[in-house]
Formats: C-alpha cells, sequence, structure tokens
C-alpha cells in the first residue's frame, strides 16, 4: 500500500504519494484565507493509473478539510469533476 503523506506550510500544501522531490502523484492547495483552500493541480504518474489513487488523494484532503472545519474550492478538473460526481463530500465544497 502506497502511503499517502502531506505537508502544509500555512499558505500552501500537498497531499503526495512519493518522496521529497519525486512524487508519483499530488493533489496541491493554496490557502484562501483561514476557513477555505483552493485544490488546484492533481497529477497521477503514468505507473499508478488506474489504481484509483487520484480520489484516495481527495479522500485525505476531504477529511483534512472535515478535520480543520473549513472548505474547499476545487478549481482542478479532476477535483472539479469529483466534487460534481459525490455528493458525499459536498458537505466541506464552498459555494
Amino acid at each position: 500500500m502506497l502511503e499517502i503523506k502531506h505537508k502544509d506550510d500555512g499558505a500552501k500544501g500537498e497531499f503526495y504519494i512519493g518522496e521529497d522531490g519525486y512524487h508519483l502523484a499530488e493533489m496541491t492547495y493554496t490557502w484562501a484565507g483561514e476557513d477555505k483552500f483552493i485544490i488546484d493541480h492533481t497529477v497521477v504518474s503514468d505507473e499508478l493509473r488506474g489504481e484509483g489513487v487520484g480520489h484516495k488523494l481527495l479522500n485525505n484532503i476531504v477529511e483534512f478539510a472535515r478535520e480543520k472545519n473549513v472548505l474547499i474550492i476545487p478549481l482542478c478538473p479532476f477535483a472539479k469533476a469529483a466534487f460534481e460526481k459525490d455528493y458525499k463530500i459536498r458537505d466541506v465544497l464552498f459555494t
């Protein structure tokens, strides 16, 4: 099982698989105030495609938002499409 790691410097953050400097997959976000952040980028390497890694990253970021009691603005196409399809994660969607 691939470990999903998380980094947040207070301005930007990311959930990723891999090591510093070499990510096999990542979902990045930028804080937009104290109560919300923007998912701005998702990428999954070819070797992990088809394994649901993007959704695993999204599930981690949704749980993070729930724990922090903040909302998500999904600007990247993958995250935006996932929020449109899955009503169960819309509790953290900024509208």
